[in-house]
């Protein structure tokens, strides 16, 4: 008999970018730019608000490449540009109520070949529908750092 593997509760990432630090701490907080990158290879954002700031919102709509839009919603925790940002994001169902809310912990370090990002996710609550949403978000985490990668090699 096999086991599902655990639904992640944390995740811990760490990604180089070729990339002055404070151009990739900006990539995380400039809306027009969190557009460009945020979520998995072939999503759009089309509604991407951030006010960047302690107490301010983020508020993205990921649409699929099927048409299904998945939003988010959250609130910018620390801002401490170029080094740290924490910030919550909650993933709406179709009632606009939370399945599943993660705080967000972001430290930017200066490093020979450019800016190291530690990426720590702590997931604070969940849903019974959390589940199906959770068994993905090391490999959606992933795949946005990669248009983050992708994105700033083309600045």
């Amino acid at each position: 008999m096999t086991t599902a593997a655990p639904i992640p509760i944390t995740l811990d990432l760490k990604r180089v970018f070729a990339a002055p630090r404070s151009l990739v701490f900006n990539a995380w907080i400039d809306p027009k730019q969190l557009a460009v990158w945020w979520g998995p290879k072939g999503f759009t954002n089309p509604v991407c608000e951030a006010d960047a700031r302690p107490g301010g919102a983020i508020r993205i709509h990921m649409r699929a490449p099927d048409g299904v839009v998945y939003p988010m919603t959250g609130e910018f925790l620390e801002v401490a540009p170029p080094e740290r940002l924490v910030f919550t994001c909650a993933a709406l169902d179709g009632n606009g109520e939370p399945m599943f809310v993660n705080r967000n912990t972001v430290i930017f370090t200066e490093v020979p070949s450019g800016t190291e990002i530690s990426l720590h996710v702590d997931v604070i609550s969940t849903t019974p529908a959390a589940p199906q949403y959770l068994k993905g978000m090391e490999m959606g985490w992933i795949l946005s750092l990669d248009r983050l990668e992708d994105m700033l090699t083309r600045n």
